[in-house]
Parts: C-alpha cells; sequence; structure tokens
C-alpha cells in the first residue's frame, strides 16, 4: 500500500465514522450513539481502564458496532526499526532521565548519520546532538529558543570536546529559514505543531538533503483549524479543530498514582461545577473553565467552585447543596469515560492521518520517504519516524 492509498483509506473511514470522534465529551449528558448504550454503560471502571490501555482490545470490543474498525488494524501498522546497540558512556547518558533517554537511543540508532552535518532543531541542551556526534556525525548545528539551554548545552559539548554549535533563535521567525542548508541532515524529536512544520518548510524550499523526524503536539498550531500541508491532504472534507488534534496525544504512558487521582478529580469538579451552573443559572450549554494548578483539586469542592465562578464573572448563591452536584458530576464523568473510551479507538488513525499528511506534502516536492516505528509504545506513544531524502 503506497502512502497515499493509506492516507485516503484513513481519510475515508475518519470521515465516515466523524460521530464517533468528533464530539466534546464534556457537552453530553448522555451517550449519543443509542446502540452503543447498554455495552457501554454495563461496563464496570476496571474493564472500562482495561480498554483503555489495550487499542487492539478496544478496537475487538467495539467492531461490532463500528464496522469501519475491521479496516483499522492493516491501515495502522507500522514498519518497526529495528534497534541498533550503541554502548554509550556514563557521561553521556548523565542528566537524562528514564524513558527519554531510551527515546533518544532509539531515535540515534534509527538516524545513524555518517557523512552529512547535522542540524539538531530544537535542542534543549543538545542531548540528541551530543548523542549523535558521538554516534559519527561529523558535524551539529544545535539550534534553540532559550539562551540558558544554549549555554548549558554548548558548556557540555565543549567539556566533552564535541564538535557541536549552538545558536540560540526562535524557529518560527522568518530568519531561522537561514539555519537550514541543503547538505544537511535535519532532525528534530518531538518538536511541537508548528515547530516541526516550520522546519519541514524549510527543508523543501532549501532543499536540504535528509531530514528525520518525530512529530509531537499536532494541536500546537496557529489557527482554530488544521490547514492540510499537502495536497492530497488539502482535498479532503475532514476538518480538524484544536480539539480533534489533541486526540492524536491522548495515549499515555502509565503515570504517577497521585496524578492519576488529580486528574480523575479534576475532571469530577469541572463536570459537578458544570451541573451547578446549568441549574443555578438556567442555562443548557457546557461552560468551559480555565486551566488550574493541581494544588486546587487537593482542597474542597466548593472552594474550587468559588475559584470557577470568579474567573466565569458568576456570583454564586450562599447556600448550595454541594455534595448534590458532586454526585451529578460523577455520573456525567461516567458517560464522559464512554465517550472518550469510544473516541480514542480512532485516536492512532487521527495521528497517522497527520503524519501522512506530511508524508504526502514531502513526496509533492520531490523527497523520497519512509515512515516507521522507531520504538515501542512503552518508551513513548509518539513513537513515528518520518524519513526523507532528498531525490537527485
Amino acid at each position: 500500500m503506497t502512502h497515499e492509498s493509506q492516507f485516503l483509506a484513513l481519510d475515508r473511514i475518519l470521515f465516515e465514522c466523524q460521530q464517533y470522534w468528533q464530539i466534546v465529551a464534556f457537552e453530553h449528558d448522555c451517550l449519543p450513539w443509542p446502540q452503543l448504550i447498554p455495552v457501554l454503560m454495563q461496563l464496570s471502571d476496571q474493564e472500562l481502564a482495561q480498554l483503555e490501555h489495550d487499542p487492539k482490545q478496544l478496537t475487538h470490543f467495539l467492531r461490532p458496532y463500528i464496522p469501519q474498525l475491521n479496516q483499522l488494524d492493516a491501515l495502522l501498522a507500522l514498519p518497526i526499526k529495528p534497534l541498533t546497540n550503541i554502548t554509550w558512556p556514563f557521561w553521556l547518558e548523565n542528566g537524562i532521565k528514564g524513558r527519554k533517554l531510551d527515546q533518544l537511543k532509539n531515535f540515534v540508532a534509527a538516524v545513524s548519520e555518517q557523512a552529512l552535518p547535522v542540524l539538531e532543531w530544537c535542542a534543549g541542551k543538545g542531548h540528541l546532538g551530543r548523542m549523535l556526534a558521538f554516534s559519527g556525525a561529523p558535524k551539529i548545528h544545535s539550534v534553540e529558543l532559550q539562551a540558558n539551554l544554549c549555554e548549558q548545552g554548548n558548556s557540555l559539548a565543549q567539556k566533552y570536546q564535541l564538535n557541536i554549535t549552538f545558536s540560540q533563535a526562535d524557529v518560527l521567525a522568518p530568519e531561522a529559514k537561514n539555519l537550514v542548508q541543503s547538505k544537511q541532515h535535519a532532525v528534530a524529536l518531538h518538536a511541537c505543531g508548528a515547530l516541526h512544520q516550520q522546519l519541514m518548510r524549510h527543508v523543501v524550499a532549501n532543499k536540504t538533503e535528509k531530514m528525520t523526524i518525530s512529530p509531537c503536539c499536532y494541536h500546537l498550531i496557529a489557527d482554530d483549524y488544521y490547514q492540510a500541508m499537502s495536497a492530497v491532504g488539502a482535498q479532503s472534507r475532514l476538518k480538524l479543530s484544536r480539539h480533534d488534534l489533541k486526540l492524536a496525544l491522548q495515549e499515555t504512558v502509565t503515570a504517577a498514582n497521585r496524578i492519576t487521582v488529580l486528574r480523575q478529580t479534576e475532571v469530577e469538579w469541572r463536570l459537578a461545577f458544570d451541573a451547578l451552573q446549568r441549574e443555578v443559572f438556567g442555562t443548557d450549554t457546557y461552560l468551559p473553565v480555565p486551566s488550574a494548578q493541581k494544588a486546587l483539586f487537593t482542597g474542597e469542592f466548593a472552594d474550587f467552585c468559588h475559584w470557577a465562578a470568579n474567573k466565569k464573572s458568576l456570583q454564586l448563591p450562599e447556600s448550595l447543596d454541594y455534595q448534590k452536584y458532586l454526585e451529578l458530576g460523577l455520573q456525567r464523568k461516567k458517560v464522559a469515560d464512554r465517550i472518550e473510551l469510544v473516541r480514542h479507538a480512532f485516536r492512532r488513525a487521527i495521528e497517522l492521518w497527520l503524519v501522512f499528511d506530511r508524508v504526502l506534502f514531502l513526496q509533492e516536492q520531490g523527497y523520497a520517504v519512509e515512515v516507521a516505528e522507531f520504538c515501542d509504545k512503552v518508551v513513548t506513544p509518539r513513537n513515528v519516524l518520518i524519513q526523507a531524502h532528498k531525490i537527485k
């Protein structure tokens, strides 16, 4: 299957199934799909959690009710990059924590640059650049916005005598195009949204020889709706909001138990406050409340309600049955969790739709492109690698 045919097949399925994923769970008091109400509402919280953490099991569970899911397994399968074992010195790994180190090792093994100078986009302290330099890349140019990170990265490069130079620059500024050269291998590991898109545009404009990226945070764009990069993608009937784009990122590896509990509390309280404001103020629409520090959700629900009301310029009555609204919030969370479960059956499809839009853009500009998984999802759910080289 070509990249274009894979994209078009995903596009068709996503368009046909919009009612299942292009939906805001918080806006609903009950499940919007009659045929799924019995099967979803009888799920225990434990069963729901098991399905959440096993995408293949989730797809199998929903197939009898959403026939298009039968086609997804084949469309979501990507080649897997073999891991090349490199012995890294302790000093190179120092200061890189846990799964991030594993991500870097796998990414560097997939890049394996020995000839071209490397441009490291959105470099941070330059962990990736140092590992590429050690593994054989002749020269590294690391570009980073924050001056203090550039200073730290430059200091480490000098300390370990690696051929790395740093530039402090805003990669979204027009002049950043001058950092991208034709005889380069441009790399970016998890540069967010518009950041990696800008790199791709500069690579194409400057006819850069090679590029290797792993995209991330597709929703971090300037526009309210996603603008397709490829001519093929521009023909799609899908209209993706930032909320839709976030769906691609909602698969996570295990979080600390305390963080998980706080997230659950936050959802319950937000839904409970919404039930309160609907009844007290006679509205029938979901009222979004700004982001809040997690510490707020370790206190009292009543305090959260007053904070939220203040943020929305609302005056709450002095006497309210807060426990009643907490119970309503729990009921609504049960519905929201099950709506999100169905949406999550499509999250990898959305992500690969976005990936293949980027791939087709590069192909249209004269690049040969390979798409693969560079590590297991346990290391990072954002494990898709796009490798491109200019066809001469």
